[in-house]
């Protein structure tokens, strides 16, 4: 079962496996009780600077994506990425990566995705 994304305003199904919120910063109007989040993991989130930058262009996608798996190479985002693998291992990959963001192509879970996908289990 590969990892899948989805929208934090997106209802819970049984189907979503151990659901884990990969934003920064708190998605709004989500209360933190009704989320059913099994983790948080807001240290793999991009920095605010890279998070400001690209603004969800998607013309700044590619850049975005290449800075960010820079930053997730060092320091906190390093340690929540390398819990994010132990994670998707100890779970099979049945784990649904949460993103607040409108542009369901062109953001930060996608990038995370794209790197657990290649994690064996």
């Amino acid at each position: 079962m590969p990892v899948q994304t989805k929208r934090i305003y997106e209802s819970y199904d049984k189907k979503d496996g151990v659901r884990v919120l990969v934003d920064r910063v708190w998605p709004r109007g989500v209360a933190k009780d009704e989320a059913k989040l099994d983790y948080w993991l807001k240290e793999i989130g991009p920095t605010n600077e890279l998070r400001k930058w690209f603004d969800h262009d998607p013309d700044k996608y590619d850049t975005f994506k290449r800075k960010y798996k820079e930053e997730l190479k060092t320091g906190g985002q390093k340690e929540a990425l390398d819990e994010l693998k132990s994670i998707t291992k100890k779970h099979k990959k049945n784990v649904t990566l949460l993103f607040a963001a409108k542009d369901e192509k062109n953001n930060q879970a996608k990038v995370l995705k794209e790197i657990i996908d290649h994690v064996n289990v």
